[in-house]
């Protein structure tokens, strides 16, 4: 009987660990099942674009991974019942050996009365849709607010203050907008909103989102529509489980992305909570998403064929960020995600910022080529030990 493995998620950490299990396994000795509630890979990192109106590559699942031995399921996840070792899709079962657990984050409105009814927010392919729509009823003159200082704020700001100039495009942030960047940084961040003609509230502490704006602690701010980028919480089904998690729903891993619970469960990219460099848990970012992905390939396919299991730090190089289509910010950083004085800014940054996302879609796009080629055969498992299996 083969060995069922089944990943939960094609988002970045999820397709990158079921194309690297693909490359790393013998297909005569495991069943590898991708399930997802969406047909197509959802670039998330590019949802700014597609809410400003920017057309992208689709990317159907079952098409970027035919001939790779991964089979594609496109259902809708309910439930995982961690003690059984069942998913749950919606009134089917499906049954697994190791689960991978990358169902990823949603938007956190932090309770914020409002948030939920009247914020848009570019969390997924369909909010960030949702936002396209409302964006392309709103008049020359009308007003767009976006609520968080963070990446994704700066990007969908930046991007839509770029792509639709008619408009007066304002963010407000609790602290400083971009204040953890370097002075280097800061500096080009505040030239481009101001370019831009981007109106920025610091320090802005938003109490209730309005069908019409937002009550801060300083006043009210009005617009039309209201972009709610203020940070994002793990998807709630683990969270239900036995699995031990963190107070922020993340799932408990070790060094090997494995549940610090259930030996038999793994978890990469948000819906983990892993220390990396410096003993500082990994953020969730799709920095953070692909070495992740890669380590807990990597560990599930030297447990099953019974080699050394890699041990490895996860750290960060850089912090990238779009500002529209043609400038941007790569900022250095430790590899505990400390910032360093040293920025590049302008095209170059957008260049960089480009390639690696296009790098990022690549290998989704190519599943098994990121990997070495040999495809080692596994296995014998029970009660949580595994053997190599003898052939001639």
């Amino acid at each position: 009987m083969k060995h069922r493995i089944v990943v939960l998620g094609a988002g970045y950490a999820g397709a990158t660990t079921a194309g690297r299990l693909a490359k790393r396994l013998h297909r005569d000795d495991v069943e590898i099942t991708l399930v997802n509630g969406d047909p197509e890979f959802v670039e998330r990192i590019r949802m700014h674009q597609l809410a400003s109106g920017q057309e992208l590559r689709p990317r159907p699942l079952r098409d970027l991974f035919a001939g790779t031995g991964v089979q594609v399921r496109i259902a809708q996840i309910t439930a995982v019942d961690v003690d059984r070792k069942t998913v749950d899709l919606g009134g089917e079962t499906l049954a697994y050996d190791t689960l991978v657990y990358a169902l990823g984050s949603v938007i956190a409105d932090h309770g914020v009365p409002g948030a939920a009814e009247h914020a848009y927010n570019v969390a997924g392919k369909q909010a960030a849709l949702r936002l396209r729509a409302r964006l392309s009823e709103v008049k020359p003159g009308g007003t767009v607010l976006i609520v968080g200082g963070g990446l994704t704020g700066i990007e969908a700001v930046t991007e839509i203050a770029e792509a639709r100039p008619d408009l007066e495009v304002a963010i407000a942030a609790r602290g400083r907008v971009g204040g953890w960047l370097s002075d280097k940084a800061q500096r080009h961040l505040r030239g481009a909103f101001d370019r831009l003609g981007i109106t920025v509230h610091d320090n802005a502490d938003i109490t209730r989102v309005e069908a019409d704006g937002v009550v801060t602690n300083a006043g009210r701010i009005e617009a039309d529509v209201t972009v709610w980028t203020g940070g994002f919480t793990a998807h709630p089904i683990a969270a239900a489980t036995t699995l031990e998690v963190a107070d922020t729903g993340r799932i408990v891993v070790d060094a090997g992305m494995r549940s610090v619970s259930h030996p038999d469960v793994y978890a990469v990219g948000d819906a983990a909570f892993a220390e990396g460099a410096g003993g500082k848990p990994l953020r969730m970012s799709c920095a953070s998403a692909n070495p992740m992905a890669w380590l807990a390939a990597d560990v599930i396919a030297a447990r099953l064929t019974g080699r050394k299991v890699p041990e490895t730090t996860i750290g960060y190089v850089l912090q990238c960020v779009s500002i529209g289509r043609h400038d941007g910010i790569v900022q250095r950083v430790t590899p505990d995600d400390q910032v360093l004085p040293t920025a590049f800014t302008g095209r170059t940054a957008a260049r960089i910022k480009e390639m690696i996302c296009a790098s990022a879609a690549w290998g989704i796009s190519h599943p098994t080529m990121m990997a070495p080629s040999r495809r080692r055969h596994l296995v014998v498992t029970g009660a949580g030990e595994t053997r190599p299996l003898i052939r001639s």
